[in-house]
């Protein structure tokens, strides 16, 4: 089994992480797995890095039909229109299969989808795939027909940019042999609402991490090796650059919540960390000291920044599953969040963490409280934390589950071809005996079934057909 994962880059941000993570799980279970990127970052000679002038050129020139929508937000949106050359690549490795993950920024062109002849699977990172070219709708449900009138794009028009970019897909994509992969209910549910892919099949299969690297590690250590007080409680939020002024990840929940914890809690006691990005120019005044950790790259370092902390607060409006309270979990760290989207199926409330009424400040702030007030019961959730990513996320559960699926998709197709190249030979066969009378083609009928006894012997295969025939001439 040969497989090809797509994806913009190997381990830059959180969707290629994870896509990188299910490369070497199956790598590690001596499948024949590789990645074409665009950007790599890794050293990782199995990841094929697609360095073709087009493909750097694509970045910049995929966002020329935003001019189109000058007043539109500035948020994360893409038309996949710029002419990619990953075909011939593709083609060249030969792969039994073709795994797609988050191939926008220019990486893979909408139409370049059809043109692929291979079984296909799509893991959704976020909603782009079945959108008109918006990775969240907020709160718009106009995916569910056409798009248009898009409100990220500001626009009052039925046909506008995301409406061409949706047509294009419908176009492109009506006939490909294609599944879905999603990490959350949430996320699936919202991909069969969408008339791209109300019929297309889709399968949940969250998305899995490697437990012997991120697991407890004691919180002393890890507080010593980062240079947090050891007699503070520590809540942790991660926050990658600009995300802290994205209001999908919901940083304007959580300023409000801490600073509801004064009655709650003693402030004294209280320490905010935040990692994966810069001190913010003008902080907020939470009434409590706010560190800052900056990036971390490996996984090592982010496992001891989990360990260190009491509580992870993940009060996002929407994700696509939540890797960083997957990864909390997995160190023994209990998760608060809104009991919303993909953040559901990793939160199980008062067990492992706290999931607050959506999108209730009063309440993100109570759960906070709830999970640092009783040691005894934070004990309770750490141990309950580590044994739900141990049981649903880890990596060699992940990776079963996609072998599993592929295997089904292949033997599928190798059948449906079987039976098309049996019915063109049938075909065949038929209509270049009928010029033949009757007792030509009796036994012709007899070569095929290999009961004529005359010579030479003709197998009974419906591709001898031809031959047959010109055996008799």
């Amino acid at each position: 089994m040969k497989i090809l994962h797509l994806s913009t880059s190997d381990i830059e941000h959180g969707a290629a992480r994870a896509a990188y993570r299910l490369h070497r799980g199956l790598s590690l279970r001596k499948t024949n797995s590789q990645m074409l990127v665009r950007a790599k970052f890794s050293l990782d000679s199995t990841v094929i890095a697609d360095r073709a002038i087009r493909t750097k050129l694509a970045p910049p020139l995929s966002n020329l039909p935003l001019r189109l929508a000058p007043h539109r937000k500035r948020k994360l949106f893409s038309t996949q229109w710029f002419p990619d050359v990953l075909n011939p690549k593709i083609l060249q490795i030969d792969p039994d299969l073709v795994h797609l993950h988050w191939i926008c920024n220019g990486f893979l062109q909408i139409e370049t989808l059809a043109k692929l002849n291979k079984p296909l699977v799509w893991t959704l990172h976020d909603m782009w795939a079945f959108t008109g070219g918006c990775h969240y709708t907020q709160k718009c449900d106009r995916f569910e027909d056409r798009c248009g009138q898009c409100p990220q794009l500001k626009s009052d028009r039925s046909f506008d940019l995301s409406r061409w970019v949706w047509q294009r897909k419908a176009k492109a994509w009506k006939n490909l042999n294609l599944t879905l992969i999603s990490p959350s209910h949430w996320l699936a549910e919202q991909a069969k609402k969408s008339l791209l892919f109300a019929q297309t099949p889709i399968k949940v299969i969250p998305h899995g991490l490697d437990i012997t690297k991120y697991k407890p590690v004691s919180s002393a250590i890890a507080r010593q090796i980062l240079e947090l007080p050891a007699d503070k409680q520590l809540i942790l939020f991660g926050a990658s650059p600009g995300i802290t002024k994205d209001p999908r990840k919901g940083l304007q929940f959580l300023e409000p919540a801490l600073q509801k914890l004064k009655p709650l809690l003693e402030q004294s006691s209280i320490e905010l960390v935040i990692f994966g990005a810069a001190e913010n120019s003008e902080p907020a005044d939470l009434g409590f000291k706010v560190s800052y950790l900056g990036q971390f790259h490996d996984d090592v370092a982010l496992a001891l920044v989990y360990s260190a902390a009491d509580v992870m607060v993940v009060p996002s409006i929407q994700e696509a599953f939540g890797q960083t309270a997957s990864e909390s979990l997995a160190c023994g760290t209990p998760v608060v969040a809104f009991n919303a989207t993909g953040l559901k199926d990793i939160v199980r409330h008062q067990h492992n963490g706290y999931l607050a009424q959506p999108f209730d400040v009063d309440d993100l702030s109570r759960g906070i409280a709830w999970v640092l007030a009783d040691k005894d019961r934070h004990q309770k959730l750490r141990e309950n934390a580590r044994l739900r990513a141990e049981t649903e996320f880890s990596l060699e559960l992940q990776t079963s589950r996609h072998l599993d699926l592929y295997r089904e998709i292949i033997n599928h197709n190798d059948k449906k071809t079987i039976n098309r190249e049996e019915t063109n030979w049938n075909k065949r066969g038929a209509e270049e005996t009928s010029a033949y009378p009757p007792s030509t083609v009796a036994t012709l009928g007899q070569r095929r079934r290999g009961t004529w006894s005359g010579n030479p012997t003709v197998s009974a295969s419906p591709r001898t057909g031809c031959l047959a025939i010109e055996l008799l001439k």
